[in-house]
């Protein structure tokens, strides 16, 4: 899809129901944007880990129930780390509960035009009744980068570092791919091996989205193609 119009230059089965995987985190992202824009929170707001949280399995940091960290933090963790943790400790704090910040989710889906789209959870862990299309993660990546360019810098981190531990990004096109700048990957048994990925050159900004490829490298090379 070329980002400044819209246009879709080519697909394949882009109706296609599929399981999301982590590319679930794209809209968990997008609902945290639509509540700072709203004044519900800021991205000092803490996040606290819970013990449903803690028990996610991985990808997952690992944090004891209590920690703390921000907002800002937890989105970088998310597009970085992917860490299931992480993820539905931010659905409970800011939704209340999973069940109320998924209801947003599936909101804003509705809203989006997302029409093939439905969520459960907000880490992409498998669910049987979670699933999207290759079009409907296209718009949900439109959005974000029409809705909130000043948080783009999110999608393109290379890595992160904590305690001493490099943790690098998922998206072998970041580190690549000239002018790679997202978005998010995702994988499970089911799903196979997604991509949402983003690339700017000049004046021009690229998306591709890849849905159940065998490989890492196959995902990332059909993107890039």
């Amino acid at each position: 899809v070329d980002l400044k119009d819209g246009r879709v230059l080519a697909q394949e089965d882009a109706l296609r129901p599929w399981f999301p995987a982590s590319l679930t985190k794209l809209m968990t992202t997008y609902v945290v944007f639509r509540a700072i824009e709203a004044g519900e929170i800021d991205f000092d707001s803490p996040i606290e880990m819970t013990a449903r949280a803690a028990q996610e399995p991985p990808s997952k940091m690992g944090y004891g129930p209590g920690s703390l960290l921000s907002v800002d933090i937890a989105i970088r963790i998310l597009m970085v780390r992917s860490a299931n943790d992480v993820a539905t400790a931010v659905a409970e704090n800011i939704g209340g509960s999973e069940e109320a910040f998924v209801a947003r989710m599936n909101a804003e889906a509705r809203r989006l035009g997302m029409t093939g789209t439905q969520y459960a959870n907000a880490h992409g862990l498998h669910a049987d009744n979670q699933y999207t299309t290759a079009r409907d993660q296209a718009l949900l990546a439109m959005a974000i980068r029409r809705d909130f360019p000043e948080h783009a810098h999110f999608f393109s981190m290379e890595a992160l570092s904590e305690g001493g531990n490099i943790m690098p990004n998922h998206n072998d096109l970041i580190a690549r791919f000239v002018g790679a700048d997202g978005m998010k990957t995702g994988y499970t048994c089911p799903s196979g091996f997604n991509l949402t990925a983003s690339a700017t050159r000049g004046d021009r900004t690229m998306l591709a989205v890849v849905l159940g490829a065998f490989s890492p490298d196959e995902r990332a090379d059909a993107a890039a193609d």
